[in-house]
């Protein structure tokens, strides 16, 4: 199973994506922001990051392109989180490499087959 590092700043939205993808089995690790996300993935490999975008300290569109800059994360699949359905925003998460989204609210099976498709 993998490693997913969900980034979010509710607490409450952490615990769901957590919840469900222990479900599976999955081992996942949380932040509250991009800043703290960041910090918690020096010198760690994860598969898979889910990350909201509107957070304080370090949004999810800056945390997506300080991931995309580190040899580590260049690869590897990112979720944005959002309740945002704007073309520009979805437009900015693509340039910077975003793997695909996932809107707010979503059910926990949506979530899964999201994981599954982009973890292969």
């Amino acid at each position: 199973m993998a490693t997913i590092l969900t980034v979010d700043d509710t607490a409450s939205m952490r615990q769901m994506i957590s919840f469900t993808l222990n479900s599976v089995g999955h081992e996942v690790i949380q932040a509250s922001d991009g800043k703290e996300a960041l910090k918690m993935l020096e010198g760690k490999k994860v598969d898979l990051v889910i990350a909201d975008i509107n957070m304080p300290n370090m949004d999810g569109i800056t945390l997506l392109k300080s991931l995309r800059a580190l040899a580590d994360y260049k690869f590897t699949p990112i979720l944005m989180l959002t309740t945002e359905s704007q073309e520009s925003i979805r437009q900015q998460g693509k340039v910077a490499g975003a793997t695909g989204w996932i809107v707010k609210p979503f059910n926990p099976e949506q979530l899964l087959t999201v994981v599954k498709k982009v973890l292969g």
